[in-house]
C-alpha cells in the first residue's frame, strides 16, 4: 500500500495561489487538501492542479440545512475530479437522531458520487467523541472517518488511554488520516519533534499505524495523510507579540519526513 502525502493550504493563505502549488510541489507531496476554490479563482485552481499533477482532496462543511449542504458541496466536489472528500458534517449540539439520519443520508450520497468521502472527528462536530462516533459507526455500517485524534485528545482531556476499544473501532473505519499531534490540553502542540512532546507524538503514531495496517488488509491501494498543522489560532504565539513559536511550514515539512521514516516499519 502506497503512503501518499497531502499538504493542506491551510495556513498559506498570505501567498498566491500559485505560490502556494509551486511551493508544495517543489517539497515532494502528491496532492493538496482546501476547501474548494471560490468562483473567482477557480479556473486558476483547475488549472494550477493540472500544471503540477497534484491530486486534490476536497474539504466539504455542512450548515443550516446540513443534509442539502453537504449533497451540494459533494456535487461540487466531483467536478474537480476530487480523489477524497474530507467532510466537516453535522454538528455536535444536534440530537442524535438527527445526526443518524444525516450520516445515513450522506452515505447515499457518496454512493452517487463515487468518491471516498471521510467524515471528520473534529470539534463542533457530531464526531468530536469517542463516544459518539462508536455509536454512530456501530448504526451506520457505511459511514468513514477522517481521523483527526487530536481533538479527542482536547475533548477527553488525556491521550485516550482509556479509550482502547472505541480506538480500535475508529481505526478500522478510519480511510484518511490529519496527522496533527494534540496533547492533554490541546489539538495541536507547539512543534512535534519537541521532546517534552514524545508521548504524545508516540500516542498518535500509534493510532496512525493502525489505521495504515487496517487499510492495507482491507485492500487499499493507498493511504493519504495530511500533516494539518494550523496556523495560530491552532499554533501558540509569543505573548504580547503574536509571533509563532515555531514555523508553520517546517512543522508540517517535519512531519511528513517523520511519516515517510516510519512508513515501511508501521507496515511490517
Amino acid at each position: 500500500m502506497k503512503l501518499k502525502i497531502f499538504k493542506a493550504l491551510w495556513g498559506m493563505e498570505r501567498l498566491p495561489l500559485e505560490q502556494q502549488f509551486k511551493q508544495i510541489s517543489e517539497a515532494g507531496y502528491a496532492g493538496i487538501e482546501s476547501p474548494m476554490p471560490e468562483p473567482a479563482n477557480e479556473t486558476l485552481f483547475r488549472n494550477l492542479l493540472a500544471q503540477y499533477g497534484l491530486e486534490y482532496s476536497a474539504m466539504v462543511f455542512t450548515g443550516g440545512d446540513h443534509k442539502q449542504s453537504f449533497k451540494e458541496q459533494v456535487e461540487r466536489a466531483a467536478t474537480f475530479s476530487a480523489v477524497m472528500i474530507n467532510a466537516h458534517s453535522s454538528k455536535d449540539d444536534a440530537p442524535y437522531e438527527q445526526q443518524l439520519d444525516f450520516y445515513r443520508h450522506a452515505v447515499n450520497v457518496e454512493r452517487e458520487a463515487g468518491i471516498p468521502i471521510a467524515h471528520e472527528t473534529h470539534r463542533g462536530r457530531a464526531m468530536f467523541t469517542p463516544w459518539v462516533t462508536e455509536q454512530l459507526l456501530k448504526d451506520v455500517p457505511e459511514l468513514s472517518i477522517c481521523a483527526d485524534f487530536s481533538h479527542w485528545c482536547c475533548v477527553c482531556e488525556s491521550l485516550l488511554e482509556d479509550q482502547g476499544p472505541r480506538m480500535q473501532i475508529a481505526s478500522k473505519r478510519a480511510i484518511h488520516v490529519h496527522s496533527r499531534v494534540g496533547y492533554q490540553e490541546g489539538p495541536q502542540v507547539n512543534h512535534p519533534a519537541a521532546p517534552e512532546h514524545a508521548a504524545a507524538l508516540a500516542a498518535h503514531s500509534a493510532w496512525w499505524r493502525d489505521i495504515a495496517r487496517s487499510r492495507r488488509d482491507q485492500g487499499a491501494e493507498s493511504l493519504i495523510i495530511v500533516p494539518e498543522f494550523g496556523p495560530p489560532g491552532y499554533l501558540q504565539t509569543l505573548p504580547f507579540t503574536n509571533v509563532p513559536v515555531s514555523d508553520l511550514w517546517e512543522v508540517c515539512l517535519w512531519m511528513k519526513g517523520y511519516l515517510e521514516r516510519h512508513w515501511d516499519e508501521w507496515l511490517a
